[in-house]
């Protein structure tokens, strides 16, 4: 009985811990309206796309329809789409007017120590080199994501008005089958768990964070970091990129109010893949590692409301500090699920949808120990070497 009481008391400090001493990472903070600069900078989008006959559609048109006053340049690099991407992106070029903005270039087969997302944005990259030499800013960007028409112009004035080196913003994904409904806004809430945005826009800590869909970088930045040769093998490319970028200037990461992925995930079993690409990159490929948050999961996300339920069954004191913990841990999941538009009695479950993602991240392991570590759309990313930074273990 004095080990259950232990438990439950440390399960409630813990809990205590990520409501008043994580940065407050549960809080949907919007970032604050800043003015217009005075002239607007260039700017060239970098869109990798691979095989995307299904979004890259109205993505683009999103892109190339901004109501951005300054020059902007859209680039889509085609890599190796078996699929008719690069001719749907012509067409939808030509249907909104805009086939002088769009060019789009093929990726070059890929080198062996490189991810291939990443490859095909250095060569963006390399091309805005020539064709904008003059623009100040690259806008980073996946095929799959419908942006809102002021987007950009926001995220400049963000960039031009903070001194921002980078300034991205977390799309809100899908939430419209059951899958998503469930699993997406828990994806969305440990991710701000991991990474505090707060402590993201502190220049005092370490943490660094972007979300790839959207990342609005300044070219000067990424050119006196090596471009994307800096983080050429890194599977989680974007905080890659933001802790490759932090030491030498300052960023952001905010939530987007209207930009919205348009990936679809129909039922449980593509998140758990999408999740198990990566999640034991986030741990270094270190099996004790693994084993540590594999322990600390079950203790903080588990152990609360079994004991919880236990003490209110048997009448023992030490249920109602689990009961308390399971109610932070709720509490802390509101707010994302209130942002993701679900019931709010879906937090005292998070419970369940954790294990599921401890068990994709289980699976991650095993994916890499066969050798199939990072597989996306048919490519495998097995990398020798693990330059994602990480706070996994710090924070579980």
């Amino acid at each position: 009985m004095l080990v259950v009481g232990i438990l439950s008391c440390l399960s409630l400090l813990v809990w205590l811990f990520f409501l008043f001493g994580r940065g407050g990472f549960w809080r949907i903070a919007w970032p604050a309206a800043v003015p217009a600069p005075a002239q607007w900078p260039g700017v060239v989008a970098i869109v990798p796309a691979r095989n995307e006959a299904g979004c890259i559609g109205p993505s683009l048109r999103s892109l190339l329809t901004q109501t951005y006053a300054g020059e902007l340049t859209v680039i889509m690099v085609d890599d190796h789409s078996d699929d008719g991407t690069a001719s749907i992106a012509a067409a939808v070029a030509r249907e909104v007017g805009a086939a002088h903005r769009l060019i789009v270039i093929p990726a070059p087969p890929l080198p062996a120590d490189w991810v291939g997302k990443v490859g095909a944005q250095q060569q963006g990259v390399a091309a805005a080199a020539a064709i904008a030499p003059h623009a100040e800013f690259l806008f980073l960007t996946d095929a799959d994501v419908d942006h809102p028409a002021d987007e950009l112009a926001s995220l400049v004035a963000r960039a031009v008005a903070g001194h921002l080196d980078l300034a991205s913003e977390m799309v809100r994904l899908r939430a419209v089958s059951p899958a998503e409904r469930w699993l997406v806004p828990a994806f969305a809430y440990f991710f701000a768990q991991l990474y505090p945005p707060r402590w993201v826009a502190d220049p005092r800590r370490a943490t660094a964070a972007a979300a790839g869909p959207c990342m609005l970088v300044r070219r000067a930045a990424l050119d006196a970091i090596g471009q994307l040769n800096a983080i050429h093998s890194a599977i989680i490319d974007d905080c890659a990129l933001a802790a490759a970028l932090k030491p030498h200037g300052a960023i952001r990461l905010d939530p987007s109010k209207g930009a919205i992925s348009l990936r679809a995930y129909a039922d449980w079993h593509p998140i758990w893949q999408m999740v198990a690409r990566s999640a034991f990159t986030e741990l270094h490929g270190s099996y004790l590692a693994l084993a540590a948050v594999t322990v600390t999961m079950l203790l903080n996300f588990l152990v609360p409301p079994l004991l919880a339920i236990a003490g209110a069954l048997s009448g023992a004191w030490w249920g109602w500090p689990a009961a308390m913990a399971w109610l932070a841990m709720a509490v802390s999941y509101r707010p994302t699920l209130r942002h993701y538009g679900q019931p709010g009695w879906h937090a005292l479950l998070m419970p369940l949808v954790a294990m599921f993602f401890l068990g994709a991240m289980l699976d991650s392991a095993r994916l890499r120990r066969l050798g199939r570590g990072g597989e996306w759309k048919g490519r495998v990313n097995n990398v020798a070497n693990w330059n994602d930074i990480s706070e996994s273990v710090e924070l579980w």
